[in-house]
């Protein structure tokens, strides 16, 4: 049994003097980064250790404590460690290459920083934290959590905690690290899910998630977007960031919902998870105008992760099978043509006259697949008497989620 790393985040309630000193703390510490930055970028010094060896008698020297300039040395080192990667990888276009690579990397005064226990102490008694800062230790720090938060901190909070101000609030991320479940090896039958724009998830089981009521938040939001946008002034644009990111709350809220449903009904039921593989789909498709703008404003891709993550601490089995064709086979005779989907939602077969909902047929052809991806998974010998390669199922990693 492994452990799945899981992020817990807690708000603050500090006082306005905690609060001014916690302020400046970020500020001294991100201006030194920026400074340990510039002259990691000047002398081409990127790993921690020899970045270590050439700045921290000087961090040490404008009054940072010890603690504190070793996760300021750290996080340059991460920060450049990261942007070499996606330079390495191509994940950059040119031109962003060439001015990320013409500059240190700076970072912004309310950027988080990361403590570790020598700087930040819980105190579940009385959900209070004492935390260092450049005015000293402050200790009595309030913060509010849920039952829930408050169970994965005490017993499994383990590494780093970064606080972060966002929005004129004080956050502090815990990493904790949570075992896995026992995966259930032997599950009973699969819930496939397919993804749509109109129907954000539809289930085998003939269940759709947040469909008409989710399409008119987005048309309006859509529309107070383009208001705002017209508008052109700086408050406008500012209302534009402030919008975006409670869109994205929103998004992330539903899309948890989500996956904890199905979730929740997978290990209910014994069954398994699959949904398809869409890496890749923005490239291979043509969708009309409407249609582009709402599937780029929603992450999809954020389903599957939370489900991936969800699935894997329920102990749930998860696989992503392929997604071609899945809309125009019939699952009961196998039938494949465009003319079994006369219209978007609509599915009928042209051979045995199978009918239904677009969305649901796609689901239980997800469901078909995924019985055979699981059988040639853990059934290698029965491939290989066949003569053929293995089809694995791909499963999707976990990524660091809240819980």
């Amino acid at each position: 049994m492994f452990d799945m790393k899981l992020m817990v985040q807690v708000k603050l309630l500090p006082s306005p003097e905690q609060e001014a000193a916690l302020a400046s703390t970020l500020h001294a510490c991100n201006e030194a980064a920026n400074r340990v930055s510039e002259r990691a970028f000047q002398q081409r010094v990127y790993g921690r250790v020899p970045l270590q060896k050439l700045v921290y008698a000087d961090l040490k020297a404008t009054g940072l404590a010890a603690q504190a300039s070793l996760h300021v040395i750290r996080k340059v080192a991460d920060a450049y460690t990261v942007l070499h990667a996606q330079v390495s990888g191509g994940l950059m276009r040119e031109r962003g290459r060439r001015r990320a690579q013409s500059k240190p990397v700076t970072f912004r005064p309310k950027a988080a920083q990361p403590f570790d226990d020598r700087c930040l102490s819980w105190w579940w008694e009385n959900n209070t934290v004492s935390i260092w800062t450049v005015q000293g230790r402050i200790r009595g720090i309030p913060f509010t959590a849920t039952a829930r938060q408050l169970e994965m901190l005490t017993r499994y909070r383990k590494g780093e905690t970064d606080l972060v101000h966002r929005a004129g609030k004080w956050f502090l991320i815990a990493t904790c690290e949570v075992p896995e479940a026992p995966l259930n090896d032997e599950p009973s039958d699969w819930i496939g899910i397919d993804r749509g724009i109109v129907n954000l998830v539809t289930t085998s089981d003939g269940r759709d998630h947040q469909g008409s009521g989710l399409t008119r938040y987005r048309r309006r939001m859509a529309r107070v977007r383009a208001e705002m946008q017209s508008k052109g002034t700086k408050s406008a644009k500012r209302k534009l960031q402030s919008r975006a990111r409670r869109e994205a709350r929103h998004a992330s809220c539903v899309n948890h919902r989500i996956a904890k449903e199905i979730v929740a009904d997978a290990q209910r039921t014994g069954r398994g998870i699959a949904v398809e593989n869409l890496r890749g789909i923005r490239d291979r498709i043509r969708l009309r105008r409407h249609q582009r703008a709402m599937l780029s404003r929603w992450p999809y891709h954020q389903i599957v992760a939370y489900l991936a993550y969800k699935a894997l601490r329920a102990g749930v089995p998860f696989v992503q099978v392929d997604a071609a064709y899945t809309s125009q086979t019939c699952p009961r005779c196998g039938h494949v043509s465009r003319r079994n989907r006369p219209r978007r939602d609509d599915f009928r077969c042209q051979v045995c006259g199978l009918a239904g909902p677009s969305d649901h047929i796609a689901a239980v052809n997800v469901r078909q697949r995924a019985r055979v991806a699981w059988v040639f998974v853990n059934a290698p010998d029965a491939a290989e008497e066949s003569g053929r390669e293995p089809r694995r199922a791909a499963s999707t990693q976990p990524p660091v989620a809240s819980s």
